[in-house]
């Protein structure tokens, strides 16, 4: 468990606990965590794009939102997310949007009707230059030492892919989109720059974050342990489309470790859980971390070991 006292979850609650609604905070953390990459890091050859500091006016339209959250509902719609990525990338849809940077978004490239090439994330006008924006909200355990300039160490909790090859596919796929000649030919005008925007959250066996070439220096961090190292806190399971923000809600189920480690036993998949304590009513986030099934690092490692992740 972590050991830390000012903890990301502290540093968000200091500066957005005012803001109750989820899908709120959730904008309020896309827009202001930081980011996950080390935009100077020669591993990402200047592709790894940053919103940069949340301003005051963007303070005070995040405000409006928790007073009144009609507009982001009726731009989220009715529909339930089952993808956290899609869920984020709405967020951050209406967010462009609504300050006049959007161009285009989810714009497919197709060469024919039933050959697509690919999708932009965003498009985007930025000091009067069209750019091309990728955007991924990414959760990885580290796995064993760290393989600076690899990041194959840093999988996904369902052993889906590592840091390493989203990476990969993102700069060497993804971000060719423009050059494409089909997105050439479908755009009126060239697109000037392409980058990655990369939010997320790292986990760490002992819950301290390790220094590594290529991770933003103050990224956010939490645990990961099995259930049989969980110990006395208080906990809340978080679905996964509140696996952004720091947790605050109320009327919710808080779980001990003996319960949570029962309630887990059986569980196929990592869980998210978040250790809360109670503030003026609130249950509030003050870490996070992965419960894992007891041989989840024998299959990481393995897969990893032998290539049997995903390309």
């Amino acid at each position: 468990m972590p050991r830390e006292t000012d903890t990301c979850q502290r540093r968000y609650e200091r500066r957005w606990g005012h803001l109750t609604l989820p899908h709120v905070r959730a904008l309020a953390w896309l827009l202001d965590a930081p980011d996950l990459l080390d935009s100077r890091s020669v591993h990402w050859h200047g592709q790894i794009a940053s919103l940069g500091p949340v301003t005051a006016d963007m303070a005070g339209w995040l405000a409006a939102l928790q007073e009144d959250p009609s507009p982001l509902d009726r731009a989220l719609g009715a529909k339930c997310y089952s993808r956290l990525g899609l869920y984020a990338e709405k967020l951050l849809a209406f967010y462009f949007e609504q300050h006049g940077l959007l161009h285009a978004h989810g714009l497919q490239v197709q060469v024919n009707r039933n050959d697509t090439v690919g999708e932009f994330d965003f498009l985007l006008k930025r000091n009067g230059k069209l750019v091309h924006w990728e955007f991924a909200t990414k959760f990885y355990l580290l796995e064993g030492a760290p393989d600076p300039g690899v990041f194959h160490h840093l999988i996904g909790p369902n052993l889906a892919d590592t840091l390493g090859l989203k990476m990969r596919k993102i700069i060497d796929k993804q971000l060719a989109l423009s050059r494409h000649p089909a997105a050439v030919k479908l755009l009126d005008e060239p697109v000037q720059a392409a980058q990655a925007l990369v939010k997320g959250w790292l986990f760490y066996e002992e819950g301290e974050a390790q220094a590594m070439d290529g991770i933003a220096a103050d990224h956010n961090h939490g645990f990961w342990c099995t259930a049989a190292q969980l110990h006395g806190e208080r906990y809340v399971m978080l679905p996964k489309l509140q696996w952004l923000a720091p947790f605050k809600g109320r009327d919710v189920d808080v779980f001990d470790a003996v319960r949570l480690q029962a309630s887990v036993a059986d569980a196929a998949q990592p869980v998210l859980v978040a250790a809360v304590e109670q503030v003026d009513g609130w249950e509030v986030e003050t870490a996070r971390g992965f419960v894992v099934p007891d041989d989840w690092q024998r299959q990481a490692a393995e897969r990893r070991l032998l290539g049997k992740l995903p390309p």
